[in-house]
Formats: C-alpha cells, structure tokens, sequence
C-alpha cells in the first residue's frame, strides 16, 4: 500500500502578518512544488505548525492542498495527536476533504507504552481506508516507537503502510528494515540521512530541505533509488551546510525564513515559535547561496 518514492515535502504553513492562515500562498507552494519534481506533500506536520492550527484551519489547510494539487502528487494529511480520539476524527475529516494518506505522530507527553502506541494506530487506522505514515521523532514527542511495535503493527494492519524514521539512530532504522523486510515502506525524516537510510532500503524522505531545494532533494533522492550512490552521496554532502542552518533553530523557524528571502511571502511562525534571530538569518543566506537556492 506504497503512498510515494522519492521526495515528499514536509511543507510549511503561511501566515499573514496577523497571523491568521495564508490559503494563497499556500497554493503557489504547492504549485511551486510540484512545478520543481517533489514527489508528495505533506501538510500540516510539524514543519506546517500543526501544533498551533485549529481544527477548521488545519482542514481548511488540506482542502486547499488537494486541489491546489490537481491529483498531481499525492497530498498526506498530518492528523495525529496525543489523543486518540482526535486523531480518529481528523483522520476521518481528512479523508473526507481528499487526503490520499495520513501521517501520524506518535503519542507525545503521555509517554504512552508499546502497547498502548500499538493499540493507538490500530485504533486510528480503523476508523479510515487511508494508508498510514507512523511519524517517530522522539526528540520532540519523548516517546520512541520501537521496531518491533511498527514490525508487529506491520503485519496485523495492512493499512499502516510506512513510517518516518526521525530518531537519528541508524542502527534503529537498520532493525527495522530487517524485521519489516520490505512490508513498510521506511521514509528519513532527517536530511542529513537521506542516503544512509534509502542505503537500508528506505523509500524516500519527508523533508525540510525539499520547501527551498526541491529539484535538489527529489534528484538526491532518485539517485538513491536508481544505485547511483556515487551521485546521492556527493549531493548529500553538498546539503549538509545548509540543512545544518535549517536547524540551528527549532524547525520551522529557520525555514519560513528562508522561504521568505527566497520572495514567497510565508510570515512568520506562531507563537511560541518566534523569527529567527538577524545573526542566524545571515548565515542561513549564505548557506542558501552555497547550495545555489537563492
């Protein structure tokens, strides 16, 4: 139940200036996107803010992404939540306003248990015949879904079709292709693993990098997926300057700053976030001009 291969966007939410959602500019990101090879979208994430959206503006988000697609590339719904019964109903409404796919955060500050994730994603999966990205990033939710939960999760439910590794640790990412053996597509979610984990089999990335270097991170990704390694890992190398000044702060601060020195007016991000300090900014530019996006 493959969603994508390749380069899918973990794409930011615009603001306007009073902070209310951007639904224009929203549409040409994802025109833009798509115009420059991105393979999938990936909407109201963590890179999308959906943290500080409320629930008419993170479905409204979707909407508006679906068509401003055009059943171009398939558009994935961030509709996770730390209660599962919100999870459900966002995954439900996500369906219904065209999502072909979700992506689902792992439970974070109840520090839910194996099981407990285990019964989580039954329970969500369920409720809808959309195919399922487990989202693991313990650094931000403090709860690590281990291989052998996604393995078990793997075989007993055919909808819950991936997973984005954003642990970090490669050895985790190692196990989980061993045990999953081809039966969940393994999506980095770090842009600095892109090669070392499409090297253990995974599929694809869900990316920060891919909202200013689109072409770029596709093209790495496909290197990847046709044995060209040689090539992969010269590009990987090459990103590695400017995805470490995408993270210097937390993600998306740094991002929605770049988008907007490259002229796509996204504002700024919600509080608690707040913009990205003058000295970082400077530093972010010419990282941006080394890697050739601005």
């Amino acid at each position: 139940m493959s969603i994508f291969k390749g380069a899918g966007v973990a794409l930011v939410t615009p603001m306007h200036e009073d902070g209310s959602v951007n639904y224009e500019v929203l549409e040409e990101l994802v025109d833009d996107q798509i115009r420059k090879g991105t393979d999938a979208l990936i909407v109201c994430g963590t890179s999308g803010e959906a943290p500080t959206l409320d629930d008419d503006e993170h479905l409204e988000a979707i909407r508006v992404a679906v068509a401003a697609a055009k059943g171009r590339v398939p558009i994935i719904a961030g509709t996770g939540s730390n209660n599962t019964a919100h999870a459900v109903m966002m995954s439900i409404e996500a369906k219904k306003h065209g999502a072909d796919g979700l992506l689902l955060v792992t439970p974070y500050y109840n520090k839910a248990t194996q099981d407990g994730l285990y019964a989580h994603y039954r329970k969500i999966a369920d409720a809808t015949d959309l195919p399922c990205i487990i989202y693991n990033v313990p650094s931000r939710t403090g709860t690590n879904i281990l291989p052998e939960t996604l393995a078990r999760l793997a075989k007993d439910e055919p909808k819950i079709a991936a997973c984005k590794e954003a642990s970090g640790n490669i050895s985790q990412v190692a196990k989980l292709a061993e045990l999953t053996d081809g039966r969940l597509d393994i999506y980095s979610g770090n842009d600095d693993q892109i090669v070392p984990v499409c090297s253990l089999g995974g599929v694809g990335v869900i990316s920060v990098l891919s909202n200013v270097a689109p072409r770029k991170t596709h093209d790495m990704v496909q290197y990847c997926l046709d044995g060209d390694y040689e090539s992969a890992r010269k590009l990987q190398l090459e990103a590695l300057p400017l995805i470490r000044q995408l993270f210097i702060e937390v993600n998306p601060i740094p991002v929605k700053a770049a988008l907007n020195m490259q002229g796509f007016k996204v504002g700024k991000p919600r509080l608690p976030l707040t913009e990205m300090t003058e000295e970082h900014q400077k530093a972010l530019r010419e990282a941006m001009i080394g890697f050739g996006c601005l």
